[in-house]
């Protein structure tokens, strides 16, 4: 069994995950940190699942068996934990969430002490103790060597006060009408908070979560509420958060939702306009439309691209020296102000530049055209390397002689296959994706 994916461990909540993978993979984490203990503290965060409570209660099992000390600090978004995990000289920060899934499914993210996501080779260590059984064993305490807990439930209060020094000291939201859904989600209390005490007229939808409607019709994933109800109530603009709060899905004052890749350009382009962007360029995945990177050419700036995952965008932005990315599905990670992808903060930027502007959403977050672009999810029974899949290379072949370009690749976190495809002749592209959509079916399926 492989533990870790894209995001940290993922799967269904006692199941996949149950209570005893939670206890261990908490106690190797504990282990791989013990060595490297500065303050001998853990943060643990979570997000409203009902299995959350259960998870919580295991990984802070898990830690102070192996002489961890634990702070609890409830329902958070993920860009919290990363960010408080660092402000309270934190060990480590541990996020329960499954982001956009459903509240079936659960997770567990991991961060060091600066806020960042364990790198790929780190949670290689940590799974190597995960399955070594006697390791796990000689490494619990007894007597006073065992950890305790406490849980503070005003750490809230720090992280809405770094949200709102990510906003231009000199602007306010005074005059503007925003609709705000947080997805019945981690972000229910802090979302409305900030950005009514920044001054704007707030509408909230789905902030009433119950341990199971986290993502249900609402949020990131589903914004046809927040669109409606920007017509309804005539806002300025509509800002849906996934379920941890770490995704943006923005919706114009004509209830239109804004695609990512145009978000993207327009808030790298505005940031190099006002000497606020570093690296001479951003970072996207190879997910983004070619019209991003012509657009970015366009004005001096240069596009890297890496692999899917906040994490990997991260990556390439520490290299290159850039604090500006993202990706195509609402991450986007502002380096100056959060260690990861943050929905409010981004929020914000996206607030600050219709200001700055002086523009409706509709005008200034459009700034250029997008090549035809379709993303289908298929089911699969099994994740077959796509290398065995028999007629598969000619396919790519056939497209790329179409001059089609073409992303294929298995979810990190569902039985998915991801295919994705982009050309200037929409009509083609459609009739090409039909054709492989039946091909990956019938080859994966049966």
């Amino acid at each position: 069994m492989k533990l870790f994916g894209t995001d940290g461990v993922r799967g269904e909540a006692g199941s996949f995950l149950s209570a005893e993978v939670a206890m261990k993979v908490a106690m190797a984490a504990g282990i791989y940190l013990k060595s490297r203990a500065v303050t001998n503290r853990i943060l643990v965060g979570k997000d409203t699942r009902r299995s959350g409570y259960m998870i919580e209660n295991a990984i802070v099992c898990g830690l102070t068996a192996v002489g961890y000390d634990v702070i609890e600090v409830g329902p958070m978004p993920t860009p919290a934990i990363a960010f408080i995990t660092e402000n309270m000289r934190c060990d480590a920060g541990i996020m329960i969430s499954a982001s956009h899934n459903s509240f079936e499914d659960n997770g567990i993210k991991l961060f060091d002490g600066k806020g960042d996501k364990f790198p790929t080779a780190v949670e290689e260590e940590i799974e190597d103790i995960y399955f070594n059984a006697d390791k796990l064993h000689e490494a619990q305490v007894t007597g006073k060597a065992i950890g305790k807990a406490k849980r503070i439930d005003d750490v809230i209060g720090r992280y809405i006060v770094q949200l709102k020094n990510s906003f231009p000291l000199h602007m306010t939201l005074q005059g503007l009408r925003i609709v705000l859904d947080t997805a019945n989600g981690a972000a229910y209390k802090v979302g409305p908070t900030v950005l009514e005490e920044l001054g704007a007229e707030v509408i909230v939808l789905h902030h009433k979560p119950d341990g199971f409607n986290i993502n249900e019709g609402c949020g990131a994933l589903y914004p046809k509420d927040v669109s409606e109800a920007v017509i309804k109530y005539r806002a300025d603009l509509g800002i849906a958060l996934d379920g941890d709060a770490d995704r943006l899905v923005v919706i114009d004052e004509k209830g239109e939702v804004v695609d990512g890749d145009h978000l993207l350009g327009s808030l790298a382009v505005h940031l190099s306009e006002q000497s606020l962007l570093r690296g001479g360029g951003m970072v996207a995945t190879v997910m983004s439309n070619q019209g991003l990177e012509d657009y970015l050419n366009e004005n001096s700036l240069a596009l890297w691209r890496s692999d899917v995952g906040d994490k990997n965008v991260l990556s390439i932005m520490k290299k290159e020296g850039i604090n500006f990315g993202g990706e195509q599905s609402g991450h986007i990670i502002l380096n100056d102000f959060a260690k990861t992808g943050d929905g409010l903060v981004s929020a914000l930027q996206v607030l600050a530049l219709l200001i700055h502007k002086g523009q409706k959403a509709s005008e200034a977050l459009r700034p250029f055209a997008l090549y035809p672009q379709k993303l289908v999810n298929i089911h699969v029974k099994v994740k077959k390397p796509l290398n065995e899949i028999e007629g598969l290379e000619e396919k790519l072949s056939s497209l790329e002689a179409l001059h089609i370009r073409h992303l294929i690749r298995y979810s990190g976190t569902e039985n998915k296959l991801r295919v994705l495809l982009e050309a200037k002749d929409n009509k083609v592209m459609h009739q090409e994706m039909d054709a492989l959509e039946t091909f990956f079916k019938k080859a994966l399926n049966g």
